[in-house]
Protein backbone atom coordinates (compact mmCIF):
# COMPACT_ATOMS: atom_id res chain seq x y z
CA UNK A 1 0.00 0.00 0.00
CA UNK A 2 1.44 3.33 -0.90
CA UNK A 3 1.32 6.08 1.66
CA UNK A 4 -0.06 9.27 0.89
CA UNK A 5 1.82 12.59 1.36
CA UNK A 6 -0.71 13.11 4.72
CA UNK A 7 0.24 9.88 6.42
CA UNK A 8 3.95 10.22 5.98
CA UNK A 9 3.69 13.42 7.55
CA UNK A 10 1.79 11.84 10.56
CA UNK A 11 4.20 9.35 10.65
CA UNK A 12 7.22 11.79 10.88
CA UNK A 13 5.57 13.39 13.54
CA UNK A 14 4.93 10.21 15.26
CA UNK A 15 8.85 9.59 15.28
CA UNK A 16 9.82 12.87 16.16
CA UNK A 17 8.00 12.58 19.42
CA UNK A 18 9.44 9.26 19.78
CA UNK A 19 13.11 10.40 19.60
CA UNK A 20 12.27 12.78 22.44
CA UNK A 21 12.07 9.73 24.55
CA UNK A 22 15.37 7.74 22.60
CA UNK A 23 17.36 8.66 26.51
CA UNK A 24 15.50 5.63 27.84
CA UNK A 25 17.33 3.15 24.96
CA UNK A 26 20.35 4.68 25.95
CA UNK A 27 22.26 1.34 27.91
CA UNK A 28 20.35 -0.68 25.52
CA UNK A 29 21.87 0.89 22.80
CA UNK A 30 25.42 1.47 24.17
CA UNK A 31 25.04 -2.37 24.21
CA UNK A 32 24.56 -2.95 20.33
CA UNK A 33 27.11 -0.39 19.67
CA UNK A 34 25.39 2.44 18.52
CA UNK A 35 26.23 5.91 20.00
CA UNK A 36 23.61 8.84 20.14
CA UNK A 37 24.57 10.25 17.36
CA UNK A 38 23.78 6.74 15.35
CA UNK A 39 20.26 6.71 17.12
CA UNK A 40 19.76 10.29 15.89
CA UNK A 41 20.72 9.41 12.19
CA UNK A 42 18.65 6.72 12.31
CA UNK A 43 15.98 8.62 14.23
CA UNK A 44 15.75 5.77 17.14
CA UNK A 45 13.37 6.66 19.73
CA UNK A 46 11.01 5.22 22.46
CA UNK A 47 7.38 5.13 22.62
CA UNK A 48 5.80 6.72 25.85
CA UNK A 49 2.63 5.45 27.67
CA UNK A 50 0.39 7.94 26.52
CA UNK A 51 0.31 8.13 22.76
CA UNK A 52 -3.28 7.27 21.36
CA UNK A 53 -2.95 4.19 18.92
CA UNK A 54 0.73 2.93 20.35
CA UNK A 55 -0.72 1.32 23.29
CA UNK A 56 0.50 -1.48 22.83
CA UNK A 57 3.90 -0.86 21.69
CA UNK A 58 4.97 0.83 25.10
CA UNK A 59 7.82 1.21 26.31
CA UNK A 60 9.67 -0.60 22.97
CA UNK A 61 12.15 0.95 20.67
CA UNK A 62 10.72 2.70 17.35
CA UNK A 63 12.44 2.10 14.63
CA UNK A 64 11.27 4.30 11.72
CA UNK A 65 11.88 2.90 7.92
CA UNK A 66 13.29 6.29 6.33
CA UNK A 67 13.10 7.14 2.56
CA UNK A 68 13.31 9.91 0.55
CA UNK A 69 10.41 10.54 0.68
CA UNK A 70 9.40 10.23 3.98
CA UNK A 71 8.81 7.75 6.55
CA UNK A 72 6.92 4.98 5.46
CA UNK A 73 6.70 2.52 8.84
CA UNK A 74 7.90 2.11 11.89
CA UNK A 75 8.92 -1.35 13.62
CA UNK A 76 9.08 -1.75 17.40
CA UNK A 77 11.38 -3.60 19.51
CA UNK A 78 11.46 -5.04 23.01
CA UNK A 79 14.00 -3.26 25.32
CA UNK A 80 13.66 -6.11 27.83
CA UNK A 81 12.45 -10.01 27.61
CA UNK A 82 9.05 -9.21 26.51
CA UNK A 83 7.84 -11.23 23.60
CA UNK A 84 7.33 -10.53 20.67
CA UNK A 85 10.87 -9.13 20.03
CA UNK A 86 9.93 -6.97 17.24
CA UNK A 87 6.04 -5.99 16.82
CA UNK A 88 4.68 -4.49 13.53
CA UNK A 89 2.22 -1.67 13.24
CA UNK A 90 -1.17 -4.21 11.86
CA UNK A 91 -1.98 -4.69 8.25
CA UNK A 92 1.52 -3.30 7.45
CA UNK A 93 3.51 -4.73 4.44
CA UNK A 94 7.04 -4.86 4.48
CA UNK A 95 9.81 -2.75 3.39
CA UNK A 96 13.15 -2.67 2.79
CA UNK A 97 15.03 -1.29 5.82
CA UNK A 98 17.74 1.31 5.35
CA UNK A 99 17.13 2.38 1.65
CA UNK A 100 19.70 5.39 2.04
CA UNK A 101 22.30 2.77 1.64
CA UNK A 102 20.89 2.48 -2.25
CA UNK A 103 22.03 6.37 -2.63
CA UNK A 104 25.52 6.07 -0.61
CA UNK A 105 27.08 2.99 -1.93
CA UNK A 106 29.28 2.25 -5.16
CA UNK A 107 29.24 -1.04 -6.76
CA UNK A 108 28.83 -3.06 -3.36
CA UNK A 109 25.90 -3.29 -1.35
CA UNK A 110 24.91 -5.90 1.12
CA UNK A 111 21.62 -7.81 2.56
CA UNK A 112 20.73 -8.70 5.47
CA UNK A 113 18.70 -9.73 8.36
CA UNK A 114 17.06 -6.89 10.80
CA UNK A 115 17.16 -3.20 11.19
CA UNK A 116 20.25 -3.65 13.67
CA UNK A 117 22.38 -5.64 11.40
CA UNK A 118 21.51 -2.59 8.76
CA UNK A 119 22.79 0.01 11.42
CA UNK A 120 25.74 -2.18 12.68
CA UNK A 121 27.21 -2.65 9.35
CA UNK A 122 26.41 -0.07 7.31
CA UNK A 123 27.38 2.56 10.14
CA UNK A 124 30.06 0.98 12.14
CA UNK A 125 31.58 -1.24 9.47
CA UNK A 126 31.09 0.93 6.74
CA UNK A 127 29.44 -1.34 4.63
CA UNK A 128 25.95 -0.15 2.58
CA UNK A 129 23.85 -2.79 3.78
CA UNK A 130 19.96 -2.97 3.41
CA UNK A 131 17.81 -4.76 6.33
CA UNK A 132 14.97 -7.48 5.77
CA UNK A 133 12.40 -7.56 8.57
CA UNK A 134 13.25 -11.20 9.02
CA UNK A 135 14.54 -14.25 8.22
CA UNK A 136 10.93 -14.95 6.44
CA UNK A 137 10.96 -11.30 5.23
CA UNK A 138 12.19 -11.29 1.77
CA UNK A 139 9.79 -10.44 -1.20
CA UNK A 140 11.32 -11.91 -4.69
CA UNK A 141 10.33 -8.36 -6.92
CA UNK A 142 12.96 -6.56 -4.44
CA UNK A 143 15.65 -8.32 -6.83
CA UNK A 144 15.17 -5.22 -9.62
CA UNK A 145 16.83 -3.06 -6.82
CA UNK A 146 20.17 -4.64 -6.86
CA UNK A 147 20.33 -5.24 -10.51
CA UNK A 148 22.83 -2.87 -11.22
CA UNK A 149 25.40 -3.58 -8.28
CA UNK A 150 28.42 -5.77 -9.31
CA UNK A 151 28.63 -6.99 -5.95
CA UNK A 152 25.56 -8.10 -3.39
CA UNK A 153 26.96 -9.40 -0.25
CA UNK A 154 24.44 -11.38 1.80
CA UNK A 155 24.99 -11.98 5.61
CA UNK A 156 23.34 -14.62 6.80
CA UNK A 157 22.65 -15.07 10.42
CA UNK A 158 24.37 -18.19 11.91
CA UNK A 159 21.30 -20.48 12.17
CA UNK A 160 19.22 -22.42 10.58
CA UNK A 161 16.56 -19.45 9.47
CA UNK A 162 19.80 -17.38 8.47
CA UNK A 163 21.18 -20.46 6.14
CA UNK A 164 17.35 -20.39 4.23
CA UNK A 165 17.68 -17.04 4.06
CA UNK A 166 20.68 -16.97 2.19
CA UNK A 167 19.06 -19.67 -0.41
CA UNK A 168 15.88 -17.52 -0.46
CA UNK A 169 18.29 -14.21 -1.63
CA UNK A 170 20.38 -16.07 -3.95
CA UNK A 171 17.61 -17.59 -5.55
CA UNK A 172 16.35 -14.01 -6.42
CA UNK A 173 19.77 -12.18 -6.93
CA UNK A 174 21.66 -13.31 -9.56
CA UNK A 175 24.89 -11.63 -8.57
CA UNK A 176 24.29 -12.30 -5.16
CA UNK A 177 27.65 -14.01 -2.86
CA UNK A 178 26.32 -15.13 0.14
CA UNK A 179 28.15 -15.01 3.60
CA UNK A 180 26.92 -17.68 6.28
CA UNK A 181 28.68 -16.24 9.77
CA UNK A 182 29.48 -18.37 12.44
CA UNK A 183 26.86 -20.51 14.53
CA UNK A 184 24.83 -18.20 16.51
CA UNK A 185 26.62 -14.92 15.33
CA UNK A 186 24.84 -12.53 13.02
CA UNK A 187 26.40 -8.86 11.81
CA UNK A 188 25.84 -7.04 15.10
CA UNK A 189 27.57 -9.47 17.93
CA UNK A 190 30.30 -9.76 15.31
CA UNK A 191 30.60 -6.24 15.41
CA UNK A 192 30.23 -5.72 18.62
CA UNK A 193 32.47 -8.15 20.20
CA UNK A 194 35.15 -8.55 17.81
CA UNK A 195 34.96 -5.36 16.24
CA UNK A 196 34.05 -3.53 12.46
CA UNK A 197 37.10 -4.65 10.69
CA UNK A 198 36.48 -8.25 11.73
CA UNK A 199 33.12 -8.04 9.87
CA UNK A 200 34.75 -6.58 7.12
CA UNK A 201 37.33 -9.13 6.96
CA UNK A 202 34.76 -11.97 7.18
CA UNK A 203 33.27 -11.10 3.74
CA UNK A 204 36.27 -10.03 2.38
CA UNK A 205 36.62 -6.25 2.07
Amino acid sequence: MTLSEKQKESLDTTVTSFQGHVNVAGPYLQGRGLTPEHARVFRLGVVPSDVPGFEQYAGRLSIPYLTPTGVVDIRFRALGQQEPKYMSRTGVQGHMYNVSAFQTSGDIIAICEGEFDAMSATALAGIPTIGIPGANGWKPLWHRAFLDYTTVLVLCDGDEAGRDFGKRVRKDVENATVIHLSEGEDVNSIVVKQGPEALRARVGL
